[in-house]
């Protein structure tokens, strides 16, 4: 997979609400009610970047998810990474909800 230009990690950062670059990362972090709600959020992410064969650091504490997406095999940002932030912020905003 190839590597996104600086120019269209700007761009698609501009689609994804509060995510943002650190180095080769996008980042955002989740608040969540409590600590159940947390592992529901972490459980959720993982379901899904197992789907998409992805492995996103994850730091987790008592009410909160921090999410770092990058390609490692890449070195970088690829579509790959917006793709799942993108699938993230859904799933993730149902869980919110409950």
């Amino acid at each position: 997979m190839e590597k996104l230009s600086p120019e269209e990690i700007e761009r698609r950062l501009q689609e994804l609400e509060g995510w943002e670059l650190e180095g080769n990362f996008i980042v955002k972090e989740f608040n969540t009610k409590n600590w159940k709600t947390t592992i529901f959020v972490v459980n959720t992410i993982a379901g899904l970047a197992e789907v998409h064969w992805h492995h996103p650091d994850l730091e987790v504490g008592f009410k909160r998810v921090k999410v770092k997406l990058t390609t490692h095999e890449a070195g970088g940002l690829t579509e790959k990474d917006f793709n799942l932030a993108k699938e993230i912020e859904r799933a993730v905003e149902e869980v919110l909800k409950h």
